[in-house]
């Protein structure tokens, strides 16, 4: 009945908007966390500082966050200020979607950083000196040495973060509302579905 019925339209927008999400937010994610990662691994005046203040964001619990974003992307906020245009990144619609994506890249690009920093501190640094003694120049490291050796942190990242957005619910429910058709997961039309009383739907959903 889910896939078909009367509520079908419902679930297939939250499967689109769940894929979506998973989909774009994982992949700039990894980028930006392996950059972060790269970045906290170098030696220079201040390291400890960068590297609590590239984890802050992921230490604020997400309803919070939802709120912080929520100020900033407000008619009159920061986010409208800066671009000089008046978009409405709070109400149903494409901008709401992408009010999500960076919101949840900004909170959790620092979990996948700070996996992928372990990984580097496991890689030992005579490998470096042999790549330079041989000829090999900054790009060449990074694309031979460090990520086939780093990558079963990236991995183990990358699939806790699939895991993560998957049950999305807390930051599209407090960013932009429930019953938000652009940012409706399969996680809050599960939850929807039970506060109606729903169970039957509800569950089905949340076998999905």
């Amino acid at each position: 009945a889910i896939f078909q019925g009367d509520r079908a339209e419902a679930f297939w927008n939250a499967f689109g908007n769940t894929t979506f999400f998973t989909v774009t937010t994982v992949a700039l994610e990894t980028v930006i966390g392996v950059a972060m990662a790269l970045i906290m691994h170098q030696m220079f005046r201040g390291r400890a500082l960068v590297r609590a203040s590239i984890l802050v964001p992921w230490a604020i619990p997400t309803a919070v966050s939802g709120l912080l974003w929520r100020w900033i992307f407000q008619a009159d906020g920061a986010a409208n200020a800066v671009l000089r245009q008046q978009i409405l990144w709070t109400a149903d619609g494409f901008p709401a979607k992408m009010a999500v994506v960076i919101a949840e890249v900004w909170k959790t690009s620092p979990f996948i950083g700070l996996l992928v920093l372990a990984g580097l501190q496991m890689i030992p640094r005579d490998v470096y000196e042999a790549a330079r003694v041989d000829g090999a120049g900054p790009l060449q490291q990074f694309w031979r040495i460090t990520l086939p050796l780093v990558k079963p942190a990236l991995l183990v990242a990358v699939l806790f973060r699939m895991l993560d957005v998957l049950r999305m619910f807390d930051l599209p429910a407090v960013l932009i509302g429930v019953n938000q058709k652009s940012v409706e997961t399969l996680t809050m039309i599960a939850w929807f579905e039970a506060s109606n009383l729903r169970y039957g739907s509800a569950a089905a959903y949340a076998t999905v």
